[in-house]
């Protein structure tokens, strides 16, 4: 496993000698017990308290029964994203990745109470049990307090947790729903990136004027994340034929953050085709529900717009039956350029090189930034005399982490990291995953021509965007 960082230089190996040493519980000065590790805008409710689990209930555990979904309901803290990317997890270790390393969080257990003395965020379904509520109190350490964890992006957390390569599935869902073999298509992508162990959430985007966590009649909420944590074909008998099925349905097993099942449609307990089938064919079949809040759901382009693909770049392969291999880079957009670029080595053969880039922002909040890459002339090392054409582009969004996949030929490359808004500065990394033995190297830019003689959308450079710090890639 790669070095780990202590997260703001505490060691818990220090830390816990020293308290046994002074036979008193820890007390983290980082992270107190008061207001500010809650809230910095709202207060926090009445009668509010931190207490230790063993203040809470009776011989509490960190673990009981091991880890399942089940151990993550849903506090007041509108934080669906985080929990259902925990939920996906499992059984991953309870360690952070955060631009480009893996960060050691520690924390004391003292946690938030409501007045009523139940965990106000948070919280296992066995009263007892300790880890999720946890988990979430480094979480909200590593981002300042517990309200940074509102309103966040799933894709992010996954990335936090993993360390791996999150991107949004192309979902076109008026042609999904037209179309049928585009939905085998996509079932059939959602079972391969299942089957190798990726992370994957959705969520119902709302449109225009409607309302975040709005219930749609069916019982599912928009702008709500929920977890899959199965996928399954299922082939039908007779009895479910009868009544109007199709010989073979992709299934996808669903879960809901708050605990709770809400879905009402076809396939939902209770439904008239769950009925139909006992609980011995539905384990044949492998449609099982393991805990509370998780169900059942086959028509997933009728109501689902957005699907986060988290690929665990150290467990599992980015595609199949293909070895890739990790390079990373650092840079910074800064106020002013600055100067010096180093020389590349000459091209080694080859045709081709499938890639993925991942251009990561450093900042904790929503700047965005966006990869673009430009084949270059090769007749000059340090300098980039012209942009001779774009080999592809992603689009400008508002993440702190952006990926772009693309097949490159052989030549040398420049990468141009921009920023969703104009003029943002900070630090950020770049990942690229390829086939082959690609070069990535650094380059602090001198100056950058801004002026276009085509199009807006071909011109190589967004306008007003802070550039000032460039990659080279070298495809042998």
């Amino acid at each position: 496993m790669e070095a780990v960082n202590d997260f703001q230089g505490q060691s818990f190996d220090k830390l816990r000698r020293s308290c046994l040493r002074r036979g008193a519980l820890f007390k983290d000065s980082l992270f107190p017990a008061t207001n500010q590790s809650l809230f910095y805008k709202r207060a926090p409710p009445p009668g509010l308290t931190w207490r230790r689990p063993r203040e809470i209930c009776r011989d509490p555990r960190l673990f009981v029964d091991g880890i399942s979904t089940r151990d993550l309901h849903q506090g007041s803290l509108g934080n669906c994203w985080m929990v259902a990317a925990i939920s996906c997890l499992a059984s991953e270790p309870s360690l952070f990745w955060r631009f480009g390393h893996w960060v050691d969080v520690v924390v004391d257990d003292r946690l938030p109470v409501s007045q009523d003395g139940v965990l106000l965020f948070c919280r296992s379904a066995t009263p007892r049990e300790f880890w999720s509520a946890l988990l979430e109190k480094a979480y909200a350490k590593l981002n300042g307090c517990y309200e940074a964890l509102e309103g966040g992006n799933t894709a992010e957390a996954l990335i936090d947790f993993t360390g791996g390569v999150s991107e949004p599935l192309n979902l076109d869902c008026e042609a999904l729903r037209l179309h049928s073999e585009r939905r085998k298509s996509l079932f059939q992508t959602l079972a391969k990136v299942h089957e190798h162990k990726s992370l994957i959430t959705c969520s119902i985007r709302p449109a225009e004027g409607e309302m975040v966590e709005s219930v749609l009649d069916c019982g599912l909420v928009r702008g709500h994340a929920y977890g899959i944590t199965a996928v399954r074909k299922v082939r039908l008998g007779e009895n479910l034929l009868r009544t109007g099925g199709t010989p073979r349905l992709f299934m996808v097993r669903m879960r809901n953050p708050w605990g709770t099942t809400d879905w009402k449609g076809a396939w939902s307990q209770g439904s008239e085709q769950w009925q139909q089938l006992s609980r011995a064919e539905r384990e044949k079949m492998g449609i099982v529900v393991r805990d509370v809040g998780e169900f059942w759901y086959h028509d997933f382009c009728c109501y689902f717009t957005d699907v986060v693909v988290c690929r665990l770049v150290q467990r599992t392969l980015l595609w199949l039956n293909s070895h890739w291999r990790e390079t990373q880079s650092y840079g910074e957009w800064t106020p002013a350029p600055t100067s010096a670029a180093p020389t590349i080595a000459p091209l080694s053969t080859g045709e081709y090189s499938s890639s993925a880039l991942t251009l990561s922002n450093s900042n904790i909040g929503p700047e965005g930034a966006k990869p673009r890459r430009n084949k270059v002339e090769v007749n000059r090392c340090s300098r980039v005399q012209c942009v001779v054409e774009q080999a592809a582009s992603s689009i400008y969004m508002d993440s702190r982490s952006v990926t772009l996949r693309g097949t490159l030929a052989q030549g040398r490359y420049v990468v141009l990291p921009t920023t969703f808004l104009p003029g943002d500065t900070g630090r950020f990394l770049l990942r690229l995953f390829s086939h082959s033995h690609v070069h990535l190297r650094c380059a602090k830019v001198q100056k950058i021509n801004l002026m276009s003689s085509g199009p807006p959308e071909m011109s190589p450079l967004r306008i007003n965007h802070t550039i000032f710090c460039t990659c080279y890639i070298q495809v042998p």
